[in-house]
C-alpha cells in the first residue's frame, strides 16, 4: 500500500503525462524550467501580495505587473513589479506576460480571469473562482478555447498529506465512502452598521464594483467587507468554508455536481450589515445511478461565532465509510479508525495546506502544457457547491439541480440566482452570461 501511495504522489505532484491531458498551450512553451516566467498581479490585498512573493520565490518568474484600483494600495505594492496600473486591460494587452494571479474580491475572479484567458494568459484565480454558477462555467470554457492552464486557489490539491489521504481512501482504508461532513468554525468580528457615503479618494469605485449593477459605497462593504454582502462576496462558506468543501468532495470521490441541496441557518449571532449567514448546516445528494451504494452525501456546517470545534480544530473533514471513518484537516491532522472505533496507524506526515507547492504546481504546468492539480473545472465543482448552499440558506428552502443543464429545478426564484445582472455597457462583462 505504501508503494502505491508514493506512486500516486508523484504522478499528482507531477501531473506526468501518463496521468493527465496536455493543453498544448496558446504560448507553446517547452518543458523545460528554464523559461523565464513574466506573471501579472490582480489586486494588491493582503492575499494577491503574498501570493507575489510565493510566485517571484519560484527560479526565472518574474512579478511584471500590479494592478489594483485603490491607490494606496498600488502604491504600496510598486516595490513588488517594475510596471504599477489601475486598469488590468493594459496587463492584458501586453503580449511579454506569460500569466495573471486574480487576488480581487470574489465578484471580480471569474470575469477578470475571463479577460486574461480571453488574451491568451494563463491564470491562477483565488478561491472562490467565481461570484455565482453561471460565470464558473464561463470561466471553464474561456480556459478551454484559449486553450490555457488555470489554476484554482484550493491548496489542498497540491499537499502531499492530502494527496496520500485521498490515496487511502481510495484503496479502502474504510471501506466505501458514503457521507463526508466538512466543517468551518472559527470567531469572526462584526462589521457594524453603517451608511452609505462617498468613496476615498484614490479609489476608483466605479471599476471597484465593475460589471455589477452600481450600488453606493459604504465603507463596510468595500475591502474586508465585501465578503458579507451578496453583491459582492460568497460568505464565508466561499470564502474560507470552499477549502474544507474542497477536499470533503474530493475524498467522497464525487465528480459531478449534486442533485439535491438543503439547507438551514441565518444570522444567529451578529447583529450588523452582513447579509450572509453566521451560521449554516447545508446536505448536498450524489444520487449515482440511483440504487444503494451508489449514493453520497455531503455535509457543510458553520459557525462564525464560536472557538469550540470537533476534534480541536477550525476546519476538518469526517469521511465516513462502511467500515470506519478518517478524520482530516488541512491544518495538518489526521486520524483513522476502523470499526468499532478501533485506531488504524498509518505513515502520512502531518502537513498544512501547502501555497508554495500550488504554485509551484500552477508553474510547471504553465511551461509544459500539462494539467494543473486544482484545474478550473475541479474549482468550478467545489465552487458550485458553495453557490448552491448559499442559494439555499438564503431561501430557506431545498431544491433540486440539474448537474448537466447547471439549473435550478421548477423553483424559478432559485433559478434566477444560478447568474446575476450586470451593466451591459461595462468592458468586464462577460459574454454568455
Amino acid at each position: 500500500m505504501a508503494e502505491n501511495r508514493r506512486t500516486f504522489m508523484k504522478n499528482t505532484l507531477a501531473v506526468s503525462g501518463a496521468a493527465a491531458t496536455l493543453l498544448h498551450t496558446s504560448t507553446g512553451r517547452a518543458a523545460d524550467a528554464s523559461d523565464k516566467v513574466s506573471v501579472g498581479l490582480i489586486g494588491c490585498g493582503g492575499r494577491g501580495t503574498y501570493l507575489a512573493g510565493v510566485f517571484a520565490s519560484n527560479p526565472n518568474v518574474e512579478i511584471s505587473y500590479v494592478c489594483d484600483v485603490d491607490q494606496q494600495r498600488l502604491e504600496r505594492a510598486k516595490g513588488l513589479a517594475p510596471k504599477a496600473i489601475a486598469d488590468l486591460r493594459t496587463m492584458l494587452s501586453d503580449k511579454s506576460v506569460d500569466a495573471v494571479i486574480v487576488a480581487t474580491p470574489d465578484h471580480w475572479h471569474a470575469l477578470a480571469s475571463i479577460l486574461a484567458c480571453d488574451a491568451g494568459k494563463h491564470v491562477y484565480v483565488e478561491k472562490p473562482c467565481s461570484h455565482n454558477i453561471r460565470e464558473g462555467r464561463l470561466l471553464v470554457e474561456a480556459a478551454r478555447r484559449n486553450k490555457v492552464v488555470v489554476q484554482h486557489g484550493t491548496q489542498v490539491r497540491s499537499t502531499d498529506m492530502m494527496i496520500e489521504s485521498v490515496k487511502l481512501l481510495r484503496e479502502g482504508i474504510i471501506g466505501d465512502v458514503i457521507t463526508s461532513k466538512a466543517w468551518n468554525i472559527q470567531r469572526r468580528r462584526s462589521i457594524g452598521h453603517q451608511r452609505p457615503s462617498d468613496p476615498p479618494s484614490g479609489l476608483d469605485y466605479d471599476n471597484w464594483v465593475g460589471p455589477a449593477k452600481m450600488i453606493p459605497f459604504q465603507s463596510n462593504r468595500v475591502h474586508g467587507g465585501w465578503h458579507w454582502w451578496y453583491h459582492f462576496g460568497t460568505g464565508d462558506m466561499g470564502n474560507d468554508g470552499v477549502h474544507d468543501i474542497d477536499y470533503a468532495r474530493w475524498g467522497l470521490g464525487v465528480k459531478t455536481h449534486p442533485s439535491t441541496v438543503s439547507a438551514i441557518g441565518g444570522k444567529y449571532f451578529f447583529d450588523d450589515d452582513q447579509e450572509f449567514p453566521d451560521t449554516q448546516q447545508v446536505t448536498f445528494e450524489y444520487p449515482g445511478d440511483g440504487r444503494p451504494g451508489s449514493k453520497r452525501m455531503l455535509i457543510y456546517e458553520q459557525r462564525l461565532w464560536s472557538t469550540n470545534y470537533p476534534h480541536n480544530v477550525d476546519s476538518g473533514v469526517e469521511f465516513y465509510g462502511t467500515k470506519g471513518q478518517m478524520f482530516l484537516s488541512r491544518r495538518g491532522k489526521i486520524e483513522i479508525f476502523g470499526e468499532r472505533n478501533k485506531r488504524i496507524e498509518v505513515e502520512v506526515a502531518g502537513e498544512a495546506q501547502n501555497a508554495e507547492k500550488h504554485v509551484a504546481n500552477y508553474l510547471h504546468c504553465v511551461r509544459t502544457g500539462e494539467r494543473p492539480n486544482a484545474e478550473i473545472e475541479i474549482g468550478h465543482l467545489t465552487t458550485s457547491l458553495c453557490h448552491l448552499g448559499n442559494l439555499a440558506t438564503r431561501l430557506g428552502r431545498s431544491f433540486r439541480f440539474n448537474p448537466e443543464t447547471e439549473r435550478i429545478i421548477d423553483d424559478k426564484e432559485a433559478d434566477r440566482l444560478v447568474s446575476r445582472e450586470y451593466r451591459p455597457d461595462h468592458w468586464g462583462t462577460p459574454q454568455g452570461a
